[in-house]
């Protein structure tokens, strides 16, 4: 069983003007299961989720009803970087990708709808990618935060399905939000270490392929927003993502 320990806090924390006590120690990783930190207050979330993500989430839903796939497909969940994967089918061919990314998605709607986004799914694996949860601004959440969401939904899909691999893509180094690199580089840290203590979790990190040799941002791999990535962007990031699936998955599909 893959596990580590290590120290992740956040007591006392303000959350949506309500009070949530979260600390989670390594010697506690036991009496909180492996998915790490989860002691989330997900209902300070819901009425923001629901006002603003409710009709894409819907939308997501109808193509549950239109679209068939094999029990083998690899879900795809996540923000606009889901969502405008074009090329996906072939980024990841022979994975039977499912494609469910909508614009703007943060952590913490993710785990508000995460029945809705992952239950109706027969998969064998799940990919994650959700960046919007820091970009510079005030009501940015800290990288604990982070982690405590993706712990949440983690459990919600081990409830569904005990077995499939998980993976979470880092959030990418971009020059429109370099700005808040430092929070998005410890959010990423954060979670990798619920990755590490967690059974079949896996961290797909991704600055190697984004940072140039000064560790600046590359913006030929961007669209002219600086934010989302452009062919030559998605070509490589689809590349590390399927290294990860091949590796985990041994190659077979």
């Amino acid at each position: 069983m893959k596990r580590r320990s290590f120290i992740l806090s956040l007591s006392g924390a303000v959350l949506g003007g309500r009070l949530v006590e979260w600390s989670v120690s390594g010697e506690e990783l036991a009496s909180v299961g492996d998915n790490g930190p989860g002691n989330v207050d997900i209902a300070i979330y819901r009425p923001a989720a629901v006002e603003h993500w409710g009709s894409e989430i819907a939308k997501l839903e109808a193509k549950d009803q239109a679209e068939t796939h094999p029990q083998h497909s690899i879900l795809f969940v996540g923000s606009s970087s889901i969502r405008r994967w074009t090329d996906i089918a072939a980024d990841v061919a022979s994975y039977s990708p499912i494609q469910r990314g909508y614009g703007g998605a943060k952590w913490s709607d993710v785990a508000v709808f995460v029945e809705r986004l992952i239950w109706p799914h027969q998969f064998r694996a799940v990919v994650f990618f959700v960046g919007n949860d820091i970009s510079g601004r005030d009501n940015d959440k800290s990288p604990e935060e982070v982690a405590g969401l993706f712990s949440y939904v983690l459990g919600k899909v081990r409830e569904h399905n005990t077995e499939a691999p998980v993976f979470y893509v880092a959030v990418t180094p971009t020059p429109a939000r370099f700005g808040a690199w430092p929070e998005i580089k410890a959010a990423n840290t954060a979670v990798r270490a619920v990755c590490d203590s967690a059974d079949n979790t896996y961290f797909i990190g991704t600055e190697s392929v984004f940072l140039d040799a000064e560790g600046k941002p590359r913006p030929e791999f961007f669209c002219d927003d600086k934010l989302h990535q452009n062919r030559d962007g998605y070509v490589r990031w689809a590349a590390v993502i399927k290294s990860h699936l091949d590796t985990v998955l041994d190659g077979s599909h």
